[in-house]
C-alpha cells in the first residue's frame, strides 16, 4: 500500500485572470477536452473542498483563538518589471527588447518612441553635427600641435577594423576581467586584472603561455600603467586601497601605499583607489579615491610625496585620471560629483583650481585626452552619451558632438568605456562594446563597435556568434591592427580577417579553456554572472601562482576552430 500523508488545513485558492475574454476562452478549452477527465478532476476537487471546509468548521467549533484563514490570491496578469504596473510587459523578450510604454526610450532616454525605433538606433549619426573639412584651429592649437603636423596625412586613411577572432582563453580568470593593458615593447603580451584583484599575463601568440598572479590585491584591481623607465614593471591600483609595483618576471610584488593600514573599519572610512596615470616627466603616479582625494606617489623612492588633494567633490568617487601625452602639466579626472569632468594645471593643483568643468548628464565613466596630438577630449558617461571636444583651446562649455551609444547598465559589469584607437592619424576611431543586445539570427549577441567620432557614424559592429555575453572592456593595439576584449571571465583576440586568415594557415586557431565546466554546455563567453565560485579555475598557492595548464605539462582541453 502507498503510505498515507495526513491531509493539511489549506486556505482557499482564488485566482484571478487579466480579462473576461480569457475566463470564456479557457472555459471554452476545458468544454473541448475530454469529458470524464473534467468530471473527475471537478470530483476529486469538490472533495478537496469539502473536507477543507470540514476541516475550517471543525478548527472554528475549537475556540475564537484561531484566526480565520485568508484565502491565497494568484493573479495571472501581466506586471512590467521596469515600472512594476500590471497590464504590459517590459524587458529582454528572447533576444528583443520591449519598452516599458510608462518610460521614455531607454537608448536615448526621450519620451515619444521606443527603443528599436529610436532614430540613434538606426543611425548613430543622427543629430550629429560633422566636423568642418575647413581647417578652423586657432592659433594657439597649432602651436600646440606644430611638432605632429608633418606626422599627421593630408588625406584621411581608411580605417583597418580587427572583425574576427584569433584566439581566445575562456574563463582564465575567477572573476569578471576589469582592465586590460598591452605590453609596451612586445608585442604579444596582454595584462588583466579582474575583480578578485588577479593579475594575469598572457602570450596570445603562444595561447597556451599564461600566468596569473593572485596574491597581488584583495578586490578589484582597477587600473594598471607600466613603469617608464623599466617596461618589466608595473602599477596597479585597487578597490583595498594600495598601489603595488609588480615584477612580471618573478611576480614579486611590493605595496606603494596602503590607505587602509588598519584594515576594515567601516564603509565610512575604507579608501578604494580607482583612477590612475604615470607623469613620466615628474616621476610621479597619480591615483584617486572614492572620496575625491587625489594622491602623489613618487616612483623614484617608492614613497607618497605631498598632502592628498580634494580634486572633487568630498565623497565622491574619481574614477578616471589622463595625463595630456604631448604637455603632462595638464591633467583630466572625471568622476560622479555634479557629474562632470575636470582640466587642471598640475603646477598648481589646489582644491578648486580646475581650469575648466566639462558638464555631463550623468556619471562619468571615462575621459581621455586623443593620443597623439593631445588636441581633443573623449568622454564616456552613464546617460548613454559619447561626448567629444575637438580642441581643448575652443569652447569647452559645451562639447563638439554628442553621440547616443547604449552603455547604460545597472550593475555586475565592468564600466563601458570609449577607447581611442592609437594608431589612428586621424584621432577620429574609437572602440566600445555595446549593452544592448541585437537579434542576430535568433541569438542575443552584444557586439563591439567601432564610431568614427568626427562624423557619428557607426563603422563597423564585429561579433562571433559564440560569445554572448557582454564585452565592457576592449583595447586597441598600439601598434598592431590588433583588439583584445574582455567578456566576463574570457579573454579575446580579434584580428582584421585577411591577417586572421593568414596566421591560420600556418597554425589553427586555438581556443584555451580553463577550468572545469559544471553547469552543462555553453558558448565561448559563459555566463556573466559574478556569483560563480571564485576557486573554480586556479587555486593560490604561496606568493603567485600559475594556471596548471603551462609549458611542458599537459596541454588543456582546445578547441579548433575553423573560421
Amino acid at each position: 500500500m502507498a503510505p498515507r500523508t495526513r491531509r493539511g488545513s489549506f486556505p482557499a485558492v482564488v485566482i484571478e485572470r487579466e480579462t473576461e475574454s480569457e475566463e470564456s476562452s479557457s472555459s471554452e478549452e476545458e468544454e473541448e477536452g475530454p469529458e470524464p477527465e473534467v468530471q473527475e478532476e471537478e470530483e476529486e476537487e469538490g472533495e478537496e473542498l469539502a473536507e477543507v471546509e470540514n476541516e475550517e468548521k471543525g478548527e472554528e467549533g475549537l475556540g475564537s483563538k484561531k484566526k480565520e484563514r485568508v484565502p491565497i490570491t494568484i493573479a495571472l496578469t501581466k506586471v512590467c518589471k521596469v515600472c512594476k504596473r500590471k497590464g504590459h510587459e517590459a524587458g529582454f523578450k528572447g533576444a528583443t527588447y520591449i519598452d516599458c510604454p510608462m518610460k521614455p526610450c531607454f537608448l536615448c532616454k526621450m519620451p515619444g518612441h521606443t527603443t528599436m525605433a529610436c532614430p540613434h538606433k538606426v543611425a548613430t549619426e543622427h543629430g550629429v553635427i560633422p566636423a568642418p573639412n575647413r581647417n578652423t584651429r586657432s592659433s594657439l592649437d597649432y602651436v600646440f600641435r606644430r611638432q605632429l603636423r608633418p606626422d599627421i596625412p593630408a588625406i584621411k586613411t581608411a580605417f583597418i577594423v580587427p572583425d574576427q577572432v584569433d584566439c581566445a582563453v575562456i574563463r582564465y580568470h575567477s572573476r569578471r576581467v576589469t582592465c586590460l593593458e598591452f605590453h609596451p615593447t612586445n608585442n604579444n603580451i596582454l595584462l588583466s586584472g579582474d575583480k578578485k584583484g588577479q593579475l594575469g599575463v598572457w602570450d596570445y601568440n603562444k595561447v597556451h603561455e599564461k600566468t596569473v598572479y593572485g596574491n597581488i590585491h584583495n578586490c578589484i584591481l582597477n587600473n594598471m600603467r607600466f613603469k617608464p623607465a623599466n617596461d618589466e614593471t608595473i602599477y596597479a591600483a585597487s578597490s583595498d586601497g594600495t598601489i603595488s609595483c609588480t615584477d612580471l618576471e618573478t611576480g614579486i610584488s611590493s605595496s606603494l601605499m596602503n590607505l587602509n593600514p588598519n584594515g576594515w573599519q567601516g564603509p565610512s572610512t575604507w579608501r578604494m583607489l580607482y583612477g590612475m596615470d604615470i607623469n613620466s616627466e615628474k616621476g610621479l603616479v597619480l591615483v584617486a579615491d572614492n572620496f575625491g582625494f587625489l594622491y602623489l606617489v613618487d616612483t623614484r623612492s617608492n614613497c607618497q610625496t605631498g598632502e592628498a588633494i580634494l580634486i572633487h567633490k568630498k565623497g565622491s568617487k574619481v574614477v578616471g585620471l589622463h595625463c595630456n601625452p604631448l604637455q603632462p602639466e595638464l591633467l583630466l579626472s572625471c568622476g560622479n560629483d555634479h557629474f562632470n569632468a575636470r582640466i587642471w594645471d598640475m603646477r598648481r593643483l589646489e582644491a578648486g583650481s580646475s581650469l575648466q568643468d566639462l558638464p555631463h548628464g550623468r556619471v562619468v565613466n571615462a575621459a581621455y585626452f586623443s593620443p597623439q596630438s593631445g588636441c581633443k577630449i573623449l568622454t564616456t558617461s552613464q546617460d548613454n552619451r559619447i561626448r567629444v571636444w575637438d580642441s581643448i583651446f575652443g569652447n569647452l562649455n559645451s562639447p563638439s558632438r554628442e553621440i547616443v551609444h547604449s552603455h547604460d547598465f545597472n550593475r555586475h559589469l565592468t564600466p563601458f568605456r570609449a577607447e581611442w584607437d592609437p594608431k589612428d592619424p586621424s584621432e577620429s576611431l574609437v572602440v566600445i562594446g555595446r549593452y544592448i543586445s541585437e537579434n542576430y539570427n535568433g541569438a542575443a549577441l552584444h557586439p563591439i563597435d567601432f564610431i568614427d567620432i568626427s562624423t557619428g557614424q557607426l563603422v563597423a559592429e564585429v561579433m562571433d556568434p559564440n560569445i554572448t555575453t557582454i564585452s565592457p572592456v576592449n583595447k586597441l593595439h598600439p601598434r598592431d591592427d590588433v583588439l583584445a576584449s574582455g567578456s566576463s571571465r574570457s579573454l579575446f583576440i580579434w584580428r582584421p580577417k585577411e591577417k586572421s586568415e593568414a596566421v591560420q594557415q600556418k597554425d589553427e586557431k586555438k581556443i584555451v579553456l580553463c577550468g572545469s565546466e559544471k553547469k552543462g554546455k555553453r558558448k565561448f563567453g559563459g555566463v556573466d554572472s559574478d556569483n560563480e565560485s571564485d576557486d573554480d579555475t586556479f587555486s593560490s598557492k604561496g606568493k603567485s601562482f600559475k594556471s596548471k595548464k603551462l609549458g611542458t605539462k599537459p596541454n588543456p582541453k582546445s578547441l579548433k576552430a575553423k573560421r
